[in-house]
């Protein structure tokens, strides 16, 4: 029998650090398995899942932009994903040969910033795609003040608030940024090949912390200007590594070694 393996799955997705992030466990557990990197365009989304249906070495695989939400309507939805966060991404194969979906995005946001206390506390939002509504999830959880979300298209953000019941506003990408306790770039604005994002931070509190979703590159223009004020700021590589530890175990049955994760960040920096 083949050896297992996972993968990423995207378009584009030459950008993704997660074939580094795996097979670095994979060596530290000793783990005989292999992750890939995969290029799915919209068009062959159902082909890719069929053909995945009926190989047994196939473990799953995580999911990236744009197939967050499409994937939704291609996988089974046995944890409420529809109803919940409202978009997938990671894929599991079941033994029985069932696609099961479900969503490591929302604890991988969490986790670098478990130590905040955000009750009450307003916090601004950029973008309305699969990864916002994984913050604005786990947001809604954590009983956060006032949202402020900004997108393209402000209507789609006032449903997305009203979905998760956030009370809040929504307003365009250009809007000027109100005082919050912590903003979170979780659109594609600042990755490599889009727009950047560099807004005016003057009203963000001393205490402020910026969080930006991208890792390529991993210093946005958002997070350089958040240092350039002294904000504290969370950058793409520590929701990644959380949400890629949480789909490892569900993917291969064990949890990776978490303390080494000064070593994997030094390995992604290179």
């Amino acid at each position: 029998m083949s050896r297992p393996y996972a993968e990423v799955i995207g378009d584009p997705i030459v950008q993704s650090k997660s074939p580094l992030i795996h097979g670095f466990w994979f060596e530290a557990l000793g783990l005989d398995a292999e992750y890939r990197r995969t290029r799915v365009t919209s068009d062959g989304l159902a082909a890719f899942f069929a053909e995945r249906r009926a190989d047994p070495a196939w473990r799953g695989c995580n999911v990236t932009m744009p197939h967050k939400l499409a994937a939704l309507d291609l996988v089974e939805d046995r944890g409420g994903l529809r109803g919940g966060i409202g978009a997938v991404n990671t894929v599991v194969r079941a033994e029985d040969g069932a696609l099961i979906g479900t969503n490591t995005d929302a604890g991988g946001f969490y986790a670098p910033i478990a130590g905040l206390d955000l009750a009450g506390e307003a916090v601004t939002v950029v973008g309305a795609g699969g990864a916002a509504r994984a913050v604005l999830f786990a947001l809604a959880r954590l009983e956060v003040g006032p949202v402020t979300l900004l997108n393209r298209t402000p209507l789609k953000a006032a449903g997305l608030l009203a979905r998760f019941g956030l009370k809040g506003r929504a307003l365009p990408l250009d809007a000027p940024l109100p005082p919050a306790a912590l903003l979170v770039n979780a659109s594609s604005l600042g990755m490599t090949g889009q727009p950047p994002f560099a807004p005016v931070l003057d009203a963000m509190p001393d205490d402020a912390v910026v969080y930006d979703l991208v890792y390529a590159p991993l210093a946005t223009p958002l997070l350089a200007a958040a240092e350039a004020r002294g904000l504290e700021t969370v950058d793409g590589l520590a929701m990644l590594v959380a949400q890629a530890a949480l789909a490892f175990e569900i993917f291969f049955g064990t949890a990776p070694p978490r303390d080494r994760d000064e070593e994997l960040r030094a390995l992604l920096l290179r």
